[in-house]
């Protein structure tokens, strides 16, 4: 990333933190947010990295493919080395921030893809608000019951996964073993051949329906 890029990243991602959280502004009720969190290529590598099978990730253009449908979107390259549960925490002070300015909470919604997509988890496990949307897209494996116990889906939750991937499969195990209410829950399954690659696409198979699941479409159609 050159370095007007990066200053014109912190730039937009302050200026939007700011409109949101800032105590002198008045909340849209009618606004919807995305919380987005990248997986773990991202956030160990630099944004123009190439993966060795899955090519670069596409990070700036998943964001611009939000905000082009107007929603307000809070994302950030996380450091290296960031540890999951202690972001997660800190993201859910974020939320609760938002939501005690008026914002309805399912006009939220928590998006993660890989590394990111358990974030989200997390973020639903702690925040546990059934009513905030969340998507998690390529983030579960059936040995994660054993593995990570300590998950408890919470939330309007879409989970999307491509029948090629190894590392994301049906999360209905996870969804049986939660201890919350899931008032809407929904899967896709795409079949892309890119296994894991897929996710590193600024793509509609999974943007679009994650759109609609942000703007309270539970059908999706």
């Amino acid at each position: 990333m050159s370095t007007f890029q990066k200053i014109l990243f912190v730039f937009s991602f302050t200026f939007v933190s700011n409109i949101t959280f800032g105590q002198e502004k008045t909340i849209n009720k009618d606004q919807r947010y995305i919380f987005f969190f990248h997986n773990k290529f991202v956030q160990e590598n630099d944004l123009n990295a190439i993966h060795p099978e899955y090519g670069r990730a596409e990070y700036n253009e998943i964001l611009e493919s939000y905000r082009k449908d107007k929603f307000i979107v809070f994302s950030e390259k996380r450091k290296k080395n960031t540890n999951s549960t202690e972001y997660a925490e800190k993201m859910v002070k974020q939320i609760k921030a938002l939501l005690k300015k008026g914002v309805l909470p399912n006009h939220v919604t928590v998006i993660g893809t890989s590394q990111g997509g358990y974030i989200a988890q997390y973020v639903s496990t702690y925040l546990s608000n059934p009513d905030v949307n969340f998507v998690f897209i390529g983030c579960f494996r059936d040995s994660d019951i054993k593995e990570i116990p300590g998950i408890n889906f919470c939330g309007n939750i879409l989970t999307i996964y491509e029948k090629s991937d190894i590392y994301g499969v049906s999360a209905i195990k996870r969804k049986e073993t939660s201890k919350c209410k899931i008032i809407h829950f929904k899967e896709i399954e795409l079949n892309t051949g890119l296994k894991h690659g897929f996710l590193f696409k600024a793509a509609d198979n999974w943007i679009a329906p994650s759109k609609k699941w942000a703007n309270g479409n539970y059908d999706l159609n």
